[in-house]
């Protein structure tokens, strides 16, 4: 009798371990395939920027190439003025679940290569980064990009490991690219806003922001520009 309550225990034990065991490989099972795909829409729709980019980059060129000389003073003008509507002219946009691509971002230490989006809304969160404030990518002055940390390798889950000097590159929507120099990492509380609007000197940098791995706080990390 005693011989076969320990037997159904032990059974009872053992089921319990497989299903836990199951449950586990489940959950990292999907989580794997779930950041596979992730990645995935990532990188098809950095594909479809960088063609947007290029096909910009040929347009301009091709725009201002002059052939033969311009003798006439008026006709260079022209050609000036022409020229100069192309430059401003708005870039080939690119979208992302509708939600327009802004730009791209590199960070070579911990392999981050994602679409920039213009907003920060739950659905963005869940498939790239987005900009939470500023005047946008590669422009004078503050511009924070927010980006989740999911603790399985996924847009900012390895900021915590970045130090200062460590390289950002961000390319926008005209083929820009430009590198910035980490300068400055801390953490402060969910509710502070306060380096949102601080004074760069007429300087471009960027903040990216995510949170630390218990939700408790938030990792910040200041940029600039290199060469200034």
């Amino acid at each position: 009798m005693i011989s076969n309550k320990y037997s159904n225990i032990l059974t009872m034990l053992l089921v319990v371990f497989i299903v836990a065991i199951l449950g586990i490989v489940a959950y990292f099972g999907y989580d794997l395939l779930n950041s596979k795909a992730v990645n995935d829409n990532a990188q098809s729709t950095l594909d479809e920027f960088e063609k947007a980019v290029t096909r910009e980059t040929v347009s301009e060129s091709t725009n201002n190439e002059v052939d033969g000389e311009v003798t006439n003073p008026l006709d260079e003008l022209n050609s000036m003025t022409n020229t100069e509507e192309e430059v401003v002219q708005e870039p080939e946009k690119v979208y992302m679940e509708g939600y327009e691509v802004k730009g791209r971002i590199q960070i070579p230490k911990t392999g981050v290569d994602y679409p920039v989006l213009a907003e920060v809304t739950k659905r963005s969160l869940e498939i790239a980064v987005g900009i939470a404030y500023g005047p946008g990518l590669n422009e004078v002055g503050n511009t924070i990009i927010y980006g989740h940390n999911y603790r399985n390798g996924l847009f900012f889950s390895d900021n915590k490991k970045l130090s200062n000097g460590d390289k950002v590159l961000i390319t926008d929507q005209y083929g820009n690219t430009i590198t910035y120099s980490i300068y400055n990492i801390y953490q402060t509380t969910p509710s502070d806003a306060s380096y949102f609007t601080r004074d760069t000197q007429g300087k471009r940098e960027i903040s990216l922001q995510t949170c630390t791995d218990d939700s408790s706080a938030r990792i910040i990390i200041w940029a600039v520009e290199d060469g200034e």
